[in-house]
């Protein structure tokens, strides 16, 4: 089971994490086995005529993980690296998060190696359908819930739960979520990565005394999560100094503007320094980094909100952040946590930081299935209840054990797996008397 990104082994990176905690709890050795395997995997392929009316063949994947505390709940992804191997690491990331933050889901992901940017709107939306007519034995609202995940996107997400639908031949909204309010998604669910992450920040910012207007932040990775995160940050006054994305960083000492750089990202497709007065934008000055040299700006706080292992043994001695919160899913290898938490440096781990986007994806799977829809206060009401409530207890349990965050986390997370998997009887109960 080898999930390899360069050198860096994610499914081992993870598997470590929880060795770690184990140290700081007891949980039977059956909880300790099962964890150590997905439950299910599934490879796909689909078949997509091309709008030159050639054929292309697309390698799919699903992984179930672990499904002792509910139906299991996990993003999808369009990447042109994703594999099966890939996909185990970040399902067992799931299981940890949705029992880190007590939802009653297990893990899972899926994905598609594929470079979205290549297909037409209308290649990209055969490729959705027919990922589904792949899966379709595989996912439902009982079994398994995909939602939006790395270039995936509500109107994707609209496209699998509308041919779910069509399979089933009856509409079963509960499947997929992350899907376009009028299809039944829910209000929130945009920014709730994002906002989930602000609202963790904001519990961070009391701690350590990080004041709007003089504290300043860098943000790695401009999609919905890093740019929903820099846009609340901004508007509570904090001073959002650099941001980066797939094609370099920008930065800028007296502060960015991320609505303007959003506008103009959408519309022209590239990350410019600009500051947006109605129709009209004017360039702010700034300077042109390579997201390497973002890492290791001199900032307060530094938000790697884009891929896996982005620091690592190689460049966490030159990271010179007060706090890391990690908004990507495993931002950090194993080495460069060892190295940051060595330094003191305050490490929100991705479990808890990003968890805001399954926190609401659980929400539309509750209204889907009841039937009835909650108004945007009281959706991101709730979400900031459990993310407050949840950093909370991860941070008393890390200052009680004296060890990190990321270790407390997975403590909290394993202590609520053990409790499920032991209800059903353990070694200590079916040995022979």
């Amino acid at each position: 089971m080898q999930t390899q990104v360069g050198d860096i082994n994610l499914f081992e990176t993870a598997l470590s994490q929880m060795e770690e905690a184990l140290r700081y709890t007891r949980v039977s050795d059956d909880t300790i086995e099962k964890l150590k395997w997905p439950k299910a995997s599934l490879e796909v392929s689909i078949p997509v005529r091309m709008d030159d009316g050639s054929l292309k063949v697309y390698k799919g994947y699903r992984v179930r993980y672990d499904d002792s505390r509910g139906p299991t709940k996990g993003g999808l992804r369009y990447h042109p690296l994703v594999t099966i191997d890939e996909m185990k690491a970040l399902s067992f990331w799931m299981a940890i998060k949705c029992a880190l933050v007590d939802l009653p889901f297990g893990g899972a992901k899926g994905g598609v190696a594929v470079n979205p940017k290549e297909l037409s709107r209308f290649e990209l939306e055969r490729l959705s359908r027919g990922y589904i007519d792949a899966v379709a034995d595989f996912i439902g609202p009982d079994v398994d819930i995909p939602a939006p995940d790395v270039y995936t996107n509500a109107v994707i997400m609209g496209w699998m739960s509308d041919q779910f639908n069509i399979i089933k031949r009856r509409q079963v909204p509960a499947t997929i979520t992350g899907k376009p309010v009028g299809m039944g998604g829910s209000l929130g669910r945009e920014d709730a990565t994002g906002r989930g992450g602000y609202y963790v920040f904001l519990e961070v910012a009391k701690q350590l005394g990080l004041n709007p207007g003089e504290t300043t932040v860098a943000v790695q990775g401009f999609g919905n999560v890093g740019f929903h995160f820099g846009r609340l940050l901004h508007e509570e006054g904090y001073k959002v100094v650099a941001i980066g994305d797939s094609q370099g960083a920008i930065y800028s000492e007296a502060g960015l503007h991320p609505p303007s750089i959003k506008e103009v990202k959408d519309r022209e497709k590239r990350l410019d320094a600009v500051y947006c007065h109605g129709t009209v934008c004017d360039m702010v000055e700034h300077e042109r980094l390579s997201n390497e040299e973002l890492l290791e700006l001199d900032v307060d706080v530094l938000i790697p909100a884009a891929l896996e292992n982005q620091i690592t043994e190689r460049n966490a001695d030159k990271v010179k952040a007060r706090v890391v919160l990690e908004l990507a899913n495993g931002p950090l290898s194993r080495e460069a946590d060892a190295i940051l938490n060595s330094r003191n440096v305050t490490v929100v781990p991705d479990i808890l930081a990003n968890a805001g986007g399954v926190v609401v994806s659980y929400f539309e799977w509750v209204q889907n299935r009841a039937g009835y829809y909650w108004t945007i206060n009281e959706v991101r009401e709730r979400l900031k209840e459990i993310m407050t409530r949840e950093y909370g207890r991860v941070y008393e349990m890390s200052q009680e054990a004296k060890t990190s965050m990321r270790c407390a986390a997975y403590v909290q997370a394993l202590n609520r797996i053990a409790h499920a998997f032991e209800s059903r009887g353990t070694k200590e109960y079916f040995r022979p008397a």
